[in-house]
Parts: C-alpha cells; sequence; structure tokens
C-alpha cells in the first residue's frame, strides 16, 4: 500500500513553486498525493515566516493538523520553509506535534524526511540557504493555464523591514537555459500565462552574467509557442532600465503590468528602510511608463507606521496616492520583526495610530479603484477564465490588469461554454466592489481563443 501525503502551501507564490517541487519529489518515489490531510498517512505544512500574521496564520494550521493527529485520522506532522528556518534553535521543542523539519534550504530532502518521520525519527534538517538546488521537477497546484515561473531565489536588498536575506540567503539567478527549458515545458503541459517571480527579477542574471539580462529573458520566453502572457511580479523601481520598458512594448505577449513596491514616498522614510532612489526617481519611473506604456497598469505596495513615520510624512503618502492614481495597490501596517534592522530602531509607532493609518491609506485606495473600474465600463477586455460560478451563474476570470489572487476578478455571462483557460472576449458592463462584470462578445466572428 502507497503512503499518502497531504501538502498544504501557505505563503507567496515563490513558496508554491517550492511546494510543486516537493510534490513532484514525492510522487517520483511513489507516494499518494491526497487532497485533504485527514486519512492521510503525512501532512507537510510548507510555511510562510515572513511577518507576524504569517506565522500565525501557520501555527494555526499546525494546530489544526495536531488535532487530526490526536484523533487518529493523521500520522506524521511535517513542518517546511521559512517559519521554521526562522526559528531553528527552538521549533522542535516549542512544537511538540511537530515530526519532522526541513528549512528552506532542505527542500530537496523531503522524500527522505517523510520515510524518517513514519519510522519514528523526530528531526530537524537545516543546510545552507545558499546551496539550495534552484531546478526540479513541479507537480502544480492549480490549473496549469497558469503557472509560477521562479526565475531566482534569495534577496540582496536589505531592507530595513525584512528577513527574506536571512530565510532565503544570498539572490541566485537560475541558467537563462534553465528558465526557458521549464518555461517550455509549462506551456506543453497547457500553461497560457507564465507570471514569473523572485524576490527582485531586476536584478536577474547579475550574478551569474556581470549584467542585467531580464529583458533577454523574455525575448526567449516570448518566442514559444502557445505562451499568451508573460506578467512580471516585483519590479525594484531603481533597477528598471530603458530596454525593459522597450521590451514590454514591442511584445504584446508581456502584459502591460508593472509590479513596482515603492513602500513609502518620502525620502527619510525611504531611507530609513534602507530603499534605494527616492520620490523623484519614482514619480520619473511612472511618468516614463505611462508615456510609453500607454494601457499601462502600474501596481505597488506601501507601509504605514515604519519607526519614526509622523502625520507629515504619512501625510505625504497619502496625498501621492491619491495623485498618482494607481490602480493596483497592497497597502500594509509595518511589522516589526524580530531580526530586522527596524525592529531595533527608536521612535516605534504604537499599533492604534498604525491601524488608523491603514484604513485611511484603504479608503483612499479604494476609491482609485472604483474609478479604474469605472473607467473600464463600456471597453471590451480579453480575459483569462479560471471558471464557472454556479451561485451567480457566471464565469470568472482575470483581465491583463489582474494577477491571481492579489487583484479583481471579471465576473461575466456568455451564450458559449467557456472553457478554464481560455480566453474571452468580455464587454464590461459594470462593478461589483472591487470585480467588474460583462458578458461575452463576438468580435470579428471570434469571442473564445
Amino acid at each position: 500500500m502507497s503512503v499518502k501525503i497531504a501538502l498544504i502551501s501557505l505563503g507567496c507564490p515563490k513558496n508554491q513553486v517550492d511546494s510543486e517541487r516537493m510534490l513532484a519529489l514525492l510522487e517520483n518515489a511513489g507516494m499518494e498525493l491526497v487532497q485533504e490531510p485527514a486519512g492521510a498517512d503525512a501532512a507537510i505544512l510548507n510555511t510562510c515566516g515572513f511577518i507576524e500574521s504569517a506565522a500565525q496564520e501557520a501555527l494555526s494550521e499546525i494546530f489544526a493538523l495536531s488535532s487530526l493527529k490526536k484523533q487518529g485520522l493523521l500520522k506524521k506532522i511535517i513542518v517546511t520553509g521559512c517559519l521554521p528556518e526562522r526559528y531553528k534553535d527552538d521549533f522542535l521543542s516549542e512544537l511538540p506535534e511537530v515530526d519532522f523539519v526541513l528549512g528552506t534550504g532542505s527542500y530537496h530532502k523531503i522524500v527522505e524526511a517523510v520515510a524518517d518521520a513514519l519510522k519514528g525519527r523526530r528531526q530537524a534538517c537545516f543546510d545552507d540557504v545558499n546551496l539550495s538546488p534552484l531546478e526540479g521537477r513541479r507537480t502544480l497546484l492549480s490549473s496549469p493555464h497558469t503557472a509560477y515561473l521562479k526565475i531566482a531565489e534569495g534577496c540582496d536588498n536589505r531592507c530595513a523591514y525584512c528577513v527574506i536575506p536571512k530565510l532565503r540567503g544570498r539572490y541566485r539567478s537560475r541558467p537563462e537555459e534553465d528558465v526557458f527549458r521549464e518555461a517550455e515545458a509549462l506551456v506543453q503541459n497547457g500553461t497560457r500565462e507564465l507570471i514569473l517571480v523572485a524576490q527582485d527579477l531586476t536584478r536577474y542574471g547579475l550574478d551569474l552574467y556581470g549584467k542585467r539580462r531580464l529583458s533577454a529573458l523574455l525575448e526567449r520566453l516570448c518566442a514559444i509557442s502557445g505562451v499568451e502572457w508573460l506578467r512580471l511580479h516585483y519590479l525594484y523601481p531603481d533597477e528598471i532600465d530603458d530596454r525593459l520598458i522597450e521590451t514590454v512594448v514591442k511584445n504584446d505577449k508581456i502584459v502591460n503590468y508593472f509590479d513596482i513596491p515603492i513602500q513609502h514616498i518620502n525620502d527619510k522614510i525611504l531611507k530609513s528602510m534602507n530603499r534605494r532612489g527616492g520620490r523623484a526617481l519614482i514619480e520619473a519611473l511612472f511618468a516614463k511608463i505611462r508615456q510609453q506604456v500607454p494601457d499601462s497598469v502600474i501596481r505597488t505596495s506601501v507601509i504605514v507606521g515604519l519607526p519614526g513615520e509622523t502625520d507629515l510624512e504619512f501625510t505625504e503618502l497619502c496625498e501621492f496616492l491619491k495623485a498618482a492614481r494607481l490602480p493596483r495597490a497592497g497597502v500594509f501596517a509595518y511589522s516589526a520583526e524580530e531580526g530586522s534592522a527596524a525592529a531595533a530602531m527608536d521612535s516605534q509607532v504604537d499599533d492604534e495610530t498604525k491601524a488608523r493609518r491603514l484604513e485611511l491609506l484603504q479608503n483612499i485606495q479604494y476609491a482609485v479603484m472604483e474609478e479604474y473600474n469605472e473607467r473600464q465600463k463600456g471597453r471590451i477586455l480579453k480575459v483569462l477564465c479560471e471558471g464557472y460560478d454556479g451561485g451567480s451563474k457566471r464565469y470568472f476570470g482575470r483581465t491583463f490588469a489582474d494577477s491571481p489572487d492579489i487583484d479583481a476578478k471579471v465576473y461575466f455571462s456568455s451564450e458559449w461554454a467557456v472553457p478554464t483557460g481560455a480566453f474571452a472576449k468580455v464587454h464590461i458592463t459594470g462593478a461589483v466592489d472591487s470585480d467588474l462584470t460583462g458578458e461575452t462578445k463576438a468580435q470579428d466572428g471570434e469571442h473564445i481563443s
């Protein structure tokens, strides 16, 4: 009888890729992958440990698995990823319900970890995060029409609020040929949208080739027959050069979606964050993108409440977001993470002030999104269909302006059956909250591709 394994993946898309590589290793070892942990021989929880809220989510999952284990519905619990890497000195002693632990440098040992756990060996394995394998076959956790393509591991930016370099190691680009081969394999498996991810896409190639190679990589990926959309996640502002913008302009497959986390706009706060470039650079970059890519959507993320942020600096951030009209933005309250430089700073902002500022900024951003949605009414947009909602009896999907799980959706009716993974031309007729609504629209005799 084969060993039954359930895997729960938390956190970012980069973490999901790690989970998919572990699944492929387990599958190759002859283990049976099941959807639910109840009834499994072992449950693997791949965790995020970037901020306190992510750690709490992981702990809640561990306690839920522990409950199944106590009921005799689950034999072993294996925890992997950033959370144990962050607290490796006492992870097993603090969580006696966990049977085996792998850090971020040890994903490749998952088969051995399962075997050892089932034999009753309770251990933790933390290999060098700078030497973890960058390659490996994947078993996708989601529908194949959209897949993440991780092109680098680690980070060298050392932002003051962040502990990722300690959890993931130095920045390491994957060889261009390896990335290209994986992209080809994904597309042959049915992928139509490739989402390139890394802690910093714009740094790609500097460590391997001595120069930026993101544009060259994109040009190769655009030549793959069958890929329809290429989406870029996490572009560092001061690393975006003219060639990258030109590459987006001349390649229709690269969606006009620029994910550029700025984190703040005030120069003093940006310096405290150890971010490169200030307000002038950010404003010039956004103006250049909008001039050269008129239909572009810029997504960003900002942090309120960093130590030393006064009402004056916060007001500057509010006024900037009102004026910049960025249709996609994630707004977060600063979290003092143990081991980060910012956690040791003076003038920590109290939780009440952070919560108030967060709410104010969220309200500003919601108004910007409503205005953007209003401008979409009457347009015919290309939508990647992701499924059918039986309750509303409508299909749902995403436009070029929407990345999965973080942005909006389009809910639409259709006189024709629209397969999951197909593109439909949708006439936008309205909006509900942050999502658009519409109906399929035939154009030039074609409505689905």
